[in-house]
């Protein structure tokens, strides 16, 4: 299984990306998986469904399932944030899988900036970004250190190229 991160800033634009990226991947044959990282508190479950019941009342894990779909739900109480590799360490076996977020992980990744974010480049002190895809190329070219590679935002075709090149394996 290959392994790719796509990070940036709040509003920068990498879920748009990946919803663009994942079915041309697919679109190649490419068995695809996600993990996205959550600066806030999450919830999947319902309020009042059986399962979040389950939680509420104090299971540590939850595993819901139907013909559709199964999701494990798990507590972390005071255990504090699992790694990326413990997260990974979850994940079925699929030919990539890209991680959306976890910009100060030690991972390979490609960063979307968009200026009008008003953020800094993150390339330029993290040697872990292989390239950045900018909707304003012209404006951020000079910043960048010559080992990164700068892409275009708006060609998915090109990216997923990029992305199938660096991946790594996990």
């Amino acid at each position: 299984m290959k392994f790719f991160g796509i990070s940036g800033w709040s509003g920068s634009g990498k879920t748009t990306l990946l919803v663009k990226l994942i079915p041309e991947l697919k679109s190649r044959g490419l068995k695809v998986s996600t993990i996205k990282h959550a600066h806030h508190r999450f919830d999947v479950d319902k309020p009042g469904k059986d399962s979040y019941r389950h939680r509420e009342a104090g299971a540590t894990e939850v595993l819901i399932s139907s013909h559709h779909r199964w999701a494990l739900l798990h507590e972390l109480e005071n255990e504090g944030e699992p790694s990326l590799q413990e997260l990974t360490a979850h994940m079925s076996e699929v030919d990539i899988l890209l991680v959306e977020g976890f910009k100060s992980e030690r991972h390979m990744k490609m960063e979307i900036h968009r200026p009008e974010v008003g953020k800094p480049l993150i390339a330029s002190q993290d040697p872990t970004i292989l390239g950045v895809a900018t909707d304003d190329v012209d404006a951020i070219r000079s910043q960048l250190p010559e080992t990164v590679a700068l892409l275009d935002l708006n060609s998915v075709e090109t990216i997923a190229d990029f992305v199938l090149a660096k991946a790594e394996p996990l």
